[in-house]
């Protein structure tokens, strides 16, 4: 059983940095007790550091990964504006006393030559799947061979990014990979944008506008809260909201299974996960919400 709350051990006195798979491995066979892991593209921020903090309450060391996935970028997509703050990031992770940040290169995850991919049927077809073709198959492939690397007893991921959570879910579980994936809170600014390293992109009246998607999502919610059963209703009041807002250009609004991702006409006992991908500006930002509808309510007509 985990420990919540555990103190870190005294040996947190620094950050073994190491890029290499042979650093890696000799850092890896000196490990005793349970190791926690958390992969990140860098630029950390707040949502990060909870994933960190929660690992280090549950596990005896903590690794991070520092590694800018290129196969997860569409040609048009903003991989070369993605922000990169290695220093900054490996001050952060020194002061919650992480034990290893791997930090490698794309050619060391894809040599010359690499021709072998992970694809998770099913989950990856809808939504960020179809917005992104070959999204996922990017971040499956990465996260198993950064798995297979690190070789966790448990690897952190935030609910922001709620499809990316439910496909390494479904992909460790089929293939038997011995690591426990934990969920974990979606961390929000104090005006309720989830946060996000894309955030440092948007320019100041983007950076106001974007609170739209949280705001469409929480009217959402106190919808179903109060009644309201009926996925598409939902659908076009988050729509609706966010078309209220000139900077912002919908992307998409799934009101899906929470588990499946599969769209819902009926949000039943079990609820339902409300996602919503939008532009703003030049960025494209995506966040979720659970729906939980009372019990003994009815569809309205």
């Amino acid at each position: 059983m985990a420990v919540v709350g555990r103190q870190r051990s005294v040996h947190y006195q620094r950050v073994d940095v190491v890029d290499t798979l042979q650093a890696l491995e000799a850092w890896r066979s000196k490990v005793t007790g349970t190791l926690g892991f958390v992969p990140t593209m860098g630029a950390l921020h707040e949502g990060h550091l909870s994933l960190v903090r929660r690992a280090g309450a549950e596990c005896d060391q903590v690794a991070v990964s520092i590694f800018i996935n290129p196969t997860q970028f569409g040609p048009a997509e903003d991989l070369d504006r993605y922000p990169r703050n290695v220093s900054a990031d490996l001050a952060l992770l020194h002061r919650e006393g992480t034990a290893l940040v791997f930090t490698p290169t794309a050619a060391l995850v894809y040599p010359p030559g690499f021709s072998t991919w992970v694809s998770v049927e099913g989950l990856t077809e809808r939504w960020e799947g179809a917005s992104r073709p070959g999204h996922f198959r990017g971040v499956a492939t990465v996260v198993l061979k950064l798995l297979d690397l690190v070789r966790p007893q448990r690897a952190y991921f935030g609910e922001k990014d709620y499809q990316q959570f439910r496909v390494v879910e479904r992909m460790v579980r089929d293939l038997n990979v011995p690591t426990t994936i934990v969920s974990c809170p979606t961390v929000r600014e104090p005006d309720g944008l989830a946060m996000s390293s894309r955030n440092v992109n948007l320019a100041p009246d983007d950076r106001r506008a974007a609170t739209v998607l949280s705001r469409a999502l929480r009217v959402a919610q106190a919808e179903c809260a109060t009644g309201e059963r009926d996925a598409k209703a939902l659908r076009l009041l988050v729509e609706k909201t966010i078309a209220g807002e000139p900077l912002a250009r919908l992307d998409y609004v799934a009101v899906a299974d929470p588990l499946t991702l599969e769209p819902l006409t009926v949000i039943d006992d079990r609820g339902a996960v409300c996602c919503v991908a939008a532009w703003v500006g030049g960025v494209r930002l995506i966040d979720n919400l659970l729906l939980t509808a009372p019990t003994d309510a009815r569809p309205r007509s």
